[in-house]
């Protein structure tokens, strides 16, 4: 009698354990890109390089948990850990954070998703589909910009809902870069909490887009507050401008869209950035991207695309194009290999920076810059 109870409830335990991890999931992801990369004057002597890069190649290379709790009524737990790395060195990227691309907990249920943590602000979710180079190392904005294939902060509630095609996002951080250790390159660290100082290192961003079933459109607003160790960089080889007192600010807005006909996809944006300070010393710098992409499947198994882009600052005289061509073979389902080419044509004064490879490959002012890379990317 007792071998027979102790046999039912094992039985039930087990029948508990298969409910609850039908109602639970946790699944693990990743991808892994690299390859090898040419880029020509990548010093001010004009000498070429030829590496492996160190961040990104199609995609930068990642992995992560993600998982989801049922609690019923609609209503679920959601989390996501990723972390970005090198693939070259087997380091870890976004300055050393184990989860330096995502690390957030939150609710999902049909009025949308209420997460907190280190996320995504609206200035990725806007672009996400218009850009299709996205952060690809030739991708025009992120080497025009690289804060947008690096908009994440720190300390951050999101809220993100999508009812009958209108998807409406929005993020507050209250220190956007805790861990010290700059969001994108030169962009200084900004904390944030500070007592008696709400406004510090403050971001906020909001989002509104629409999809259809062929075409979308979307718009966002981001601004960040400056704060203790903080600045503005332009990537066009002037110095980042100090962002220091909580009055600063750094705004970037954006109008962009994207249109589907079988095969065939093209996307198109605007991406403006006004910085302003407190200081009557710094002055008011305004900057805008524009941008063309667009992807072709070729074959069930072979894709071509890319993107022109173009950016202007008035203020500091320099202005940037940037045309970019790719083409991808795939494997398999999880498996790709391309080979891609850049062009960067940079104004007199200017100094932008055509790959996103990795710090190393600034050409002098004025020059510019052809790349090209063989990869292979895969997926799990």
């Amino acid at each position: 009698m007792k071998l027979r109870m102790l046999s039912l409830a094992g039985l039930a335990a087990g029948l508990h354990l298969g409910i609850a991890s039908a109602q639970s999931s946790v699944t693990l992801y990743g991808i892994l890109d690299t390859g090898i990369e040419m880029v020509t004057h990548a010093d001010a002597a004009g000498d070429r390089i030829v590496r492996m890069p160190g961040i990104t190649g199609s995609m930068p290379s990642r992995w992560g948990l993600r998982g989801r709790e049922d609690l019923g009524g609609g209503l679920a737990a959601i989390f996501t850990l990723e972390d970005g790395f090198n693939p070259r060195a087997g380091d870890i990227n976004q300055g050393g954070r184990l989860f330096g691309r995502q690390a957030w907990v939150g609710l999902s249920s049909p009025y949308g998703a209420l997460t907190f943590g280190r996320q995504y602000t609206m200035t990725y979710w806007a672009i996400v589909d218009s850009d299709i180079l996205g952060p690809d190392i030739y991708g025009g904005v992120g080497s025009l910009d690289a804060y947008v294939p690096n908009a994440r902060s720190d300390n951050t509630i999101a809220y993100k809902g999508t009812f009958a095609g209108l998807t409406a996002g929005a993020t507050w951080s209250f220190g956007r870069d805790s861990a010290g250790t700059g969001n994108s390159p030169g962009q200084g660290t900004c904390a944030g909490s500070l007592p008696g100082n709400a406004q510090a290192c403050r971001q906020w961003s909001v989002m509104l887009r629409y999809d259809g079933d062929n075409f979308g459109v979307a718009s966002a607003y981001d601004e960040q507050r400056g704060g203790p160790g903080a600045a503005a960089n332009l990537f066009n080889g002037a110095a980042p401008l100090p962002l220091t007192a909580s009055g600063d600010k750094d705004v970037r807005m954006q109008l962009n869209g994207y249109y589907k006909l079988g095969s065939f996809k093209v996307g198109a944006g605007w991406l403006g950035r006004h910085v302003e300070t407190v200081s009557p010393a710094v002055p008011v710098v305004h900057t805008d991207i524009w941008y063309v992409t667009a992807s072709y499947f070729v074959t069930p198994a072979a894709i071509i695309d890319g993107g022109a882009y173009r950016t202007i600052d008035s203020q500091q005289d320099t202005r940037g194009t940037i045309a970019t061509l790719r083409g991808t073979y795939l494997l398999s389902k999880a498996t790709a290999v391309y080979l891609q080419s850049g062009y960067l044509f940079n104004s007199a004064k200017a100094k932008y920076t055509l790959s996103q490879g990795g710090p190393g490959a600034t050409p002098a002012a004025g020059i510019g810059q052809l790349g090209v890379m063989a990869g292979i990317r895969h997926s799990f």
